[in-house]
């Protein structure tokens, strides 16, 4: 059953951020720099406004000091202690170029990476704050960054110029770049509606598994764009999961679980969906090519696979148009069809903000944030 926290914001919340700790507290951030302080029951342990009173944006639970957390506002970004809620313990004035929009922490804590508007990305040492690299490649505002687990000089960022981007730290120049139009383009094509309109794959959150190889990305034509990193950080595989009927705003993998691959995500259709992406193509190469029903029909599927390889691409069109006049699926709507679907489709009725995964009172849960004052709680039960 759903429950709701209220009462902690008399504004719209935009972020929430849970600590890795066993106190298991949870932070909140609002328009108007309003952030609040709950334990796991949801009663509020403590609230502040923070000075100039800006939309407070993003909120990271620190690994190196247990409760304490960072939240960014403005150009500037505020080192919060739940004990003492009065006033910041520090703040990093400057830490970006213009309005942040995203935080993250790598696993030991000395290095914050902020997002801004200007699509910078300026990472901090910890603790004291100072900018050690600023990195800038996108050319529109970067919306999210996320380090890979095990990997604490590898960063992620995305943003709403369509584009991923994996940095090594010790450089000022990203190891690869994807262009999400690219990829969404190569998928629309396959579609038996060609002419239908798409939203522009406009990132507005990007997740790594806790395994520190599989990321996916939240984006405005609804779908969640996963890619798999092999070996000296490469990238090998890409693929997506048509997540969402409208934009995809939040996409976050779960610790909790029976493994790294479940992952929770948002959108502005209102849906909350969990995922088991374990055996996507993406996440398990080898599940691609195990015939999907056995028997008959998985030879003859192998045996057009086949069949295909050798042909030109204008008859793989021209096959493909056959189909689409025939009103049967093409190869490539089977294969999507074979993904599995949700494991878990939730009608919360409002456009997401913000997800947060966290393990409440022993219970797998996820905390959302919608356009209201209020938090509403679902467990994750299978």
């Amino acid at each position: 059953m759903a429950r709701q926290w209220s009462e902690g914001h008399s504004t719209s919340i935009l972020c929430i951020g849970a600590s890795p700790g066993s106190d298991g507290l949870l932070a909140s951030g609002s328009e108007g720099g309003e952030v609040a302080v709950w334990s796991q029951d949801g009663t509020i342990i403590g609230r502040l406004v923070l000075p100039g009173e800006e939309d407070s944006t993003s909120v990271v639970f620190s690994p190196a000091a247990p409760g304490h957390f960072y939240v960014s506002h403005g150009d500037k970004v505020s080192l919060l202690d739940p004990r003492n809620l009065k006033s910041p313990v520090e703040e990093f004035g400057g830490a970006a170029e213009e309005e942040i929009n995203a935080l993250a922490l790598n696993e030991t804590g000395s290095a914050l990476a902020v997002a801004d508007d200007s699509g910078a990305v300026r990472v901090l040492e910890l603790p004291g704050g100072k900018v050690c690299r600023t990195l800038r490649r996108h050319t529109n505002i970067c919306s999210s960054v996320a380090f890979r687990p095990h990997r604490p000089n590898n960063l992620l960022s995305a943003g709403l110029d369509m584009q991923v981007m994996l940095w090594g730290l010790q450089k000022t120049r990203p190891l690869w770049i994807v262009n999400l139009q690219d990829a969404a383009d190569e998928e629309d094509s396959h579609q038996r509606h060609p002419g239908q309109l798409f939203n522009p794959p406009l990132v507005h959150c990007v997740s790594v598994a806790s395994c520190g190889n599989i990321l996916g990305c939240a984006a405005e034509d609804g779908r969640v764009h996963l890619m798999r990193i092999g070996s000296g950080s490469k990238l090998e595989q890409q693929g997506s999961v048509k997540a969402h009927s409208q934009g995809a705003s939040q996409a976050s993998f779960l610790r909790s679980l029976s493994h790294p691959y479940w992952l929770v995500t948002g959108g502005n259709d209102g849906q909350v969906t969990l995922w088991d992406l374990s055996r996507h193509p993406v996440v398990s190469p080898e599940t691609k090519s195990k015939p999907q029903g056995g028997g008959r029909r998985g030879k003859i599927k192998a045996k057009r696979k086949v069949q295909d390889a050798s042909k030109n691409p204008s008859e793989a069109g021209a096959e493909r148009g056959e189909a689409e006049e025939e009103g049967r699926p093409t190869e490539e709507e089977e294969e999507q069809q074979q993904l599995p679907g949700p494991k878990l489709s939730i009608s919360h009725g409002d456009k997401i903000n913000w997800l947060c995964p966290a393990v409440l009172s022993g219970e797998p849960s996820v905390v959302v944030a919608d356009q209201s004052s209020s938090l509403t709680i679902y467990p994750l039960t299978l």
